[in-house]
């Protein structure tokens, strides 16, 4: 039984073979399964990475453009300065005394030699008729000493005397009208009145100010320039002057003087111009600027601020080129970088002295999304301020 209870269990050994075969061929399908996973998802990828590159090139930066343009550029001197009146006093009374009558309507126009302020005359006209009579007296004197010396009736030297002394008389008479004259304050000249500083019963001492006079038309403005353009300066050359009162008011005027010196420490030379001011809106004491035309306007290439980018390798522009197209097809706008060389500014205007050309086509908005050599798509519909004379606006 041992024999054949071993024969038995030899038998179900034969049959292993088939088993491995069975186990290779699973392998074998796995393999294939695992390949056709790692193609299929071969091909996905490269879908989703088409369909991002796709994306990215239909995605082009939109930027506005304008053209580059030729304007006359009046090439112009900035310098700031103060307005003061052609002719401006603080008047004031030479003597003391009571404010007597006042005449001083304040901020209006008055004629040159308005009574403005009198003083208490006192005991002056008594004074005054008393010197009169002398001189008179002396007058009457001398004439008729003059008829006696022709008849030798007095010597010579008593004539001389009575001359001597109706001068005298006359001359008291003088200082006593100048000293009276001294307590009347006029206007020296036709100019507007400030705001008065007495009132009237005031004890005034001599020399405090009752009244600014200020004669406004016309009123001069005193600007330094750098010595360097002393030499542009002509007298009667065009000026443009315009104060900080937030409006844009431009008053026209000229040069009328420069100085004969350059101050020794910030050699500067000092340039007086005159301005019209027949409505009498500049006042004397405001800040201005002033901008004089220095030659004949010149032909600039001129873009707006806004295109002006800037790096550490200086100051460009981005020109936009079509590139391609054909067959119905429109050309591609690729963008370049164009380094250029700025002049003078303005307003929101820039002059270009070297790397652009009249109707170059260049990048106004947008120039933060560009690189050099790519593709844009151009929607002029808003462009930035071109403005040569802008006005600040609060919005």
């Amino acid at each position: 039984m041992n024999s054949d209870t071993a024969l038995a269990d030899r038998k179900p050994q034969a049959s292993r073979p088939p088993r491995l075969w069975l186990r290779f061929a699973i392998v074998i399908i796995g393999l294939g399964l695992l390949a056709s996973g790692l193609i299929a998802f071969q091909r996905f990828k490269a879908g989703i990475i088409k369909q991002v590159v796709t994306s990215i090139v239909s995605q082009r930066p939109t930027v506005a453009t304008a053209a580059a343009v030729t304007l006359p550029w009046q090439t112009a001197l900035t310098a700031t300065g103060t307005l003061r009146a052609s002719r401006g006093a603080d008047l004031a009374a030479e003597v003391s005394g009571i404010v007597d009558e006042l005449n001083i309507p304040s901020g209006t126009d008055v004629a040159a030699g308005t009574v403005l302020l009198r003083l208490r005359p006192n005991d002056d006209d008594a004074k005054l008729e008393q010197l009169r009579a002398a001189a008179d007296l002396a007058a009457i004197t001398y004439q008729r000493d003059l008829k006696q010396v022709k008849e030798q009736a007095i010597a010579q030297s008593t004539v001389d005397s009575d001359a001597a002394t109706l001068r005298s008389d006359r001359a008291q008479v003088l200082a006593q009208q100048a000293l009276m004259a001294e307590k009347v304050v006029r206007a020296p000249f036709a100019g507007r009145l400030g705001i008065r500083q007495v009132d009237l019963g005031q004890y005034l001492t001599a020399g405090s100010t009752i009244v600014t006079l200020q004669a406004l038309d016309p009123i001069f403005i005193d600007v330094y320039i750098p010595q360097s353009y002393a030499g542009q300066i002509m007298i009667g050359q065009a000026v443009t002057v315009h104060t900080d009162d937030q409006s844009d008011a431009r008053f026209a005027g000229e040069v009328t003087a420069v100085n004969a010196k350059a101050d020794s420490s910030s050699r500067m030379v000092m340039v007086r111009i005159s301005l019209h001011n027949s409505d009498g809106k500049l006042l004397p004491g405001m800040y201005a600027t002033a901008e004089i035309a220095l030659g004949a306007p010149q032909q600039r290439v001129t873009v707006p601020a806004a295109a002006i980018s800037v790096n550490p390798y200086g100051s460009l522009v981005y020109v936009v080129q079509p590139q391609g197209g054909g067959n119905g097809a429109p050309p591609t706008m690729m963008v370049r970088q164009q380094f250029v060389t700025t002049g003078e500014t303005r307003g929101d205007q820039v002059s270009i002295v070297k790397g652009l050309e009249a109707g170059d086509q260049i990048v106004v908005a947008g120039q933060l999304k560009l690189r050099n050599n790519i593709a844009v798509l151009i929607n002029d519909s808003v462009q930035p301020a071109d403005d040569a004379t802008p006005t600040p606006a609060d919005h």
